[in-house]
């Protein structure tokens, strides 16, 4: 599985999950230096996972909040924990 945005492979993986209807990639297999920690808001902030999102940006574009971790997931997420998750700009294959 890959996560591409903009044409650029942001995240390549063969073991990827699928929770909630979302494709979560590890940590390791993602451009971590194209994602920026967003200040988290009220409703992060009352996240049980506690999420964290990133905005995806280089070379003068940027996505907001099109990617998240959960820092402490429970139950259903475990699973995934610090794993990255994307949405919006960018597409999943």
């Amino acid at each position: 599985m890959k996560a591409i945005w903009h044409g650029q492979v942001i995240a390549d993986s063969d073991r990827t999950l699928e929770v909630d209807g979302y494709r979560y990639f590890p940590r390791e297999t993602v451009r971590m230096d194209l994602l920026h920690v967003t200040p988290k808001t009220e409703n992060d902030l009352k996240c049980p996972h506690g999420v964290q999102f990133y905005d995806v940006a280089g070379d003068g574009a940027r996505s907001p909040r099109a990617a998240w971790s959960y820092e402490a997931p429970r139950a259903v997420m475990k699973p995934v924990d610090h794993w990255i998750g994307f949405w919006e700009d960018v597409e999943v294959t």
